[in-house]
């Protein structure tokens, strides 16, 4: 799992998430991780299916994967 509190005490998450092929792809993970409660930000990265949250408090994976089927993609898990 690679989840850390940063100093400020926001944590930082990396996700895999599977079928992001293009920009479209990012900004559809990443508007839909966006609107969970806490996170701060969202970085996603289609080449490598990384997506990387920032929150105020570690998310529910439920939620996550929630999150991530609703912009038509699956969570692989956390990286």
């Amino acid at each position: 799992m690679t989840a850390h509190t940063d100093t400020q005490g926001s944590v930082t998450t990396v996700y895999k998430v599977s079928g992001m092929s293009c920009g479209h792809c990012e900004g559809a993970v990443s508007g839909e991780l966006g609107e969970l409660p806490g996170v701060t930000s969202v970085k996603a990265v289609a080449s490598t299916g990384e997506v990387t949250v920032v929150s105020d408090a570690p998310l529910e994976e439920a939620a996550v994967r929630a999150a991530v089927d609703e912009a038509g993609f699956e969570l692989a898990g956390r990286v």
